[in-house]
């Protein structure tokens, strides 16, 4: 080949290359949560493509100092969704730095974004706005009042309230972008309010008056918001025989405006007011399918108990506790579903459950009726899993609310058997949505129904709770991919909240009168989200307005339009946004105060006392390191020390040789035996001869139970109930030799092998739960010849220890696991290498404290 031609033919595949990026760059995207992720928590970015060239790794890189501070490889490749042909979950949670920063991957460059613990700092109060603009009766956004003749009754005849009675019901929250306001939304979004501010109410701030007008009034604004709500719901249960569902109805949609008095229903500026009488209500020629009274009675009692606690010492709490007990009674006139009722179109809240409303408000009165736990149950075992979870589709608000908020309350109070039952509906649940996520590149497993993003924030937040209720960390990416879709890592882009985050890509042309008609901001408002194609193209009366901005993004599979004229995608909800509260309020609560362990993640078990873990006055805190919920190791860099424990169930022909080696080098241990061992005569006076010399003695299970799989960890084969019984019985062995088991707090978990949820067991029992340090291989001396390349031998392990102990600091912290007594095919024994032991951590510099010293 001549010159001339090598250069052409170079040129040529120069430009082919250079080309063929450009066109990868121009058709391939990185999908982040605009938001920020926190440092120890999941932390994926989305990478799609129209094309079909694969990435084999990622870079994140500092926006300050332009340098690649993580790199790893892609990952699995997944196949095509939606308008894509494939893409890779960049997943970067093994980084625990924080700043601004962005990804590069496949010659595409992410937005920018932040990696710290404020990420979500006053996003849930941000989306309170939104309640409060939402606000009917006076609303203070526009500083006037709406809708204050309502209104006038119906249905109500045959409990002595004839149709057109005039009534006061004015006030609570417009439900969406029409004004049409309903009870069982009211009553459900009331509830996440009271709930959020229960349960992390230290995240919420006081910036408004009550009247929702700027100012302070010593009460969380959410509070205020919440009490807005519950001044309706007294309005619509005014006496125990009276409960109304509905005020207004769709005629409401004739025409979109700034809300005032409206005179759309014949009777002036009077709206009609729907009694619950558990009957079919018709206006029109349209027929719901009410069939009882339960469901909206159920939601009212739920959020009138909750009010009750949190309002305690205010002259509206016994007002709230004696609603929530006539709520309740009035769910039982009629068990069965309450529908919502429409005049000219077929749209209404089709809501096809019931009894996950009853096991709420039963959960609710178990403080004031123990009685109430077993009805909550019977309850429960009706609906185990909120049908939606798992499935393709599923009719407008059909399975209302969207998850089973009974299921939480219930088995936060159960202590039996039952809660474990309660958990496991729970982790069905979340199955069913993961297995149809875990195909997809942006783990979406929520079925694309109207609504869609609402069902997002409810089973994000039911993940979140299951891993409250066990401590584990299993769906915690799968939670996290569904608050992500919501700030943008979606196939569109784009944030579905309005104005969150105020820098990013969120909606500027929601379905609402107060941005197309007055351009005002709707801050916060959670919209629809995204629908099935199908579903889009059989609606009724949609029209885009302007050009379609994510027209490359759309799919047969989903659509999402920014557009006024897409009622189904783009309209914000009241109820959706409330829930969405909730789950803002619990991110912005992991931020506070998270505390590490060996990887990174937040410790779950708060019954730990930071501040006493060295017990010492004037010297430096020890720093627990934590793995899966159990410490391992204890460092503190001005006291060098190590701890010596010593298990047993069977055997214990060293018993003897340990405790006299152990007095004659004056060292204190730890023994942790199983209660069978503890029952064991012959072992008795070994075990008198520890407490005689002040050994600490504790738990070690009474059967010494494997509780969860070897090969899958996150399985469990024990059931909390079985897990409390053989603990139980480990401490009355104990006991019945005189030991006082008030002063034994530390566990070992048999075969040394937990997870998360055993962990959170230990927690919910007083007890702390340890195990030795990883790398130690001390605890490997139960190990024999004919176990072949498992066996270890007194050698191999000194020798191991030896050079364990020759990197300075490496051993300072770590606790070292030896057997009392091993299986006879083992010839050796580690203990009686005792001497050794002890001369050689001593030699390093180490105290040896006895465990309890060590890591408390």
């Amino acid at each position: 080949m001549n010159k001339l031609n090598f250069n052409r033919v170079l040129f040529t595949a120069l430009l082919i290359f250079f080309t063929g990026n450009l066109i990868a760059k121009e058709n391939s995207w990185i999908r982040i949560n605009q938001l920020g992720y926190q440092p120890n928590g999941s932390k994926v970015a989305v990478f799609v493509s129209k094309e079909q060239d694969s990435i084999t790794h990622f870079e994140l890189i500092s926006v300050a100092s332009k340098q690649v501070v993580f790199k790893t490889t892609a990952g699995q490749r997944f196949g095509a969704y939606g308008p894509f042909a494939m893409g890779y979950r960049l997943n970067f949670s093994a980084f625990k730095g924080k700043g601004k920063f962005y990804i590069k991957a496949g010659g595409v460059k992410s937005p920018e974004f932040r990696i710290d613990d404020d990420v979500y700092k006053g996003t849930a109060d941000f989306c309170l706005q939104y309640m409060r603009q939402q606000r009917s009766g006076y609303n203070p956004f526009l500083k006037d009042s709406c809708h204050t003749h309502d209104g006038y009754t119906l249905y109500g005849a045959a409990a002595g309230l004839p149709d057109s009675t005039i009534i006061d019901a004015s006030g609570g929250w417009h439900d969406a972008s029409d004004y049409l306001q309903y009870s069982t939304t009211t009553a459900n979004a009331t509830f996440h309010l009271l709930a959020a501010y229960r349960d992390f109410k230290n995240v919420f701030a006081d910036q408004y008056d009550w009247n929702g007008l700027k100012g302070k009034n010593n009460r969380a604004d959410i509070l205020d918001e919440a009490k807005w709500g519950l001044d309706w719901l007294v309005k619509m249960h005014p006496r125990k025989d009276w409960m109304f569902n509905q005020l207004a109805d769709d005629r409401d949609h004739m025409s979109m405006r700034i809300p005032k008095e409206d005179a759309y229903y014949g009777r002036g500026f009077e709206r009609p007011v729907y009694f619950i009488n558990g009957e079919p209500q018709q206006r029109g020629k349209f027929l719901n399918n009410t069939k009882g009274t339960s469901s909206t009675a159920a939601k009212f009692s739920a959020a009138f108990s909750l009010a009750s606690q949190l309002f305690k010492g205010t002259p509206q709490a016994d007002l709230y506790a004696t609603k929530s007990l006539s709520a309740y009674e009035y769910a039982f006139i009629k068990p069965g579903v309450t529908q919502t009722a429409s005049v000219r179109s077929p749209y209404i809240y089709a809501e096809d459950n019931w009894v996950d409303d009853m096991e709420l408000a039963s959960a609710m009165l178990i403080a004031k009726d123990q009685t109430a736990a077993d009805k909550a149950f019977q309850y429960a075992l009706q609906e185990p899993v909120t049908p939606w979870l798992g499935k393709d589709t599923a009719s407008h608000y059909q399975w209302y609310p969207f998850i089973n908020l009974g299921h939480y309350e219930l088995a936060k109070q159960l202590k039996d058997k039952r809660r474990d039952t309660i958990i496991q509906f729970y982790r069905k649940g979340i199955e069913g949505v993961w297995n149809k996520a875990k195909h997809n590149v942006f783990y979406r497993g929520v079925p694309f129904i109207w609504c869609s993003n609402n069902l997002t924030v409810s089973f994000a937040i039911q993940c979140l709770w299951y891993s409250n209720l066990t401590g584990s960390k299993e769906f915690d990416e799968l939670a996290q991919a569904n608050i992500d879709w919501l700030f943008g890592c979606n196939p569109w882009g784009t944030s579905m909240v309005y104005g969150l985050p105020e820098w990013g890509d969120t909606p500027v042309d929601p379905h609402s009168a107060f941005t197309h008609i007055k351009n005002y901001p709707i801050n916060g408002g959670l919209v629809d989200g995204p629908v099935y194609t199908s579903i889009y193209k059989n609606l009724i009366g949609i029209q885009l307005n302007d050009p379609d901005e994510y027209a490359e993004f759309q799919s047969d599979l989903a659509v999402y339009h920014d557009d006024y004229g897409d009622y189904s995608t783009n309209e914000p909800t009241m109820d959706g946004t409330a829930s969405l509260v909730y789950l803002l309020a619990a991110k912005e609560q992991e931020g506070l105060a998270p505390v590490k362990s060996t990887n990174g993640d937040r410790k779950l078990h708060s019954s730990i006392n930071m501040s006493n873990i060295n017990t010492k006055p004037g010297t430096p805190a020890a720093i627990p390191i934590y793995q899966m919920g159990a410490v391992v190791k204890s460092l503190n860099p001005a006291e060098p020390a190590v701890a010596l424990v010593f298990t047993g169930d069977e055997y214990a022909e060293g018993l003897t040789t340990v405790e006299q080696i152990l007095a004659r080098e004056k060292v204190k241990a730890g023994f942790f035996f199983t209660g069978r061992f503890y029952r064991n005569p012959a072992f008795t006076k070994g075990i008198k001869a520890l407490q005689k010399n002040n050994h600490y003695l504790g738990a070690h299970s009474n059967n010494h139970l494997l509780y969860n799989d070897w090969t899958n960890r996150n399985h469990l084969l024990v059931s909390y109930d079985s897990f409390h019984t053989d603990l139980k019985k480990n401490f009355q062995a104990m006991e019945d030799l005189g030991i006082d088991t008030r002063d034994s707090k530390l566990f070992i978990p048999p075969y040394e092998w937990w997870n998360d949820s055993v962990a959170n067991w230990c927690d919910w029992n007083g007890l702390r739960l340890f195990s030795f340090t990883p790398g130690t291989y001390t605890n490997a001396d139960y190990t024999w010849p004919e176990m072949g390349n498992s066996y270890q031998s007194n050698a191999a392990l000194m020798n191991k220890l030896k050079d364990l102990a020759a990197t300075p600091g490496k051993l300072n912290g770590n606790i070292l696991l030896l057997h009392v007594g091993t299986d006879p095919r083992r010839k050796e024994k580690l203990y009686n290498e005792l001497p050794a032991i002890i001369r050689l951590l001593r030699s390093k510099g180490h105290s040896i404290k006895r465990i309890d010293e060590l890591i408390n």
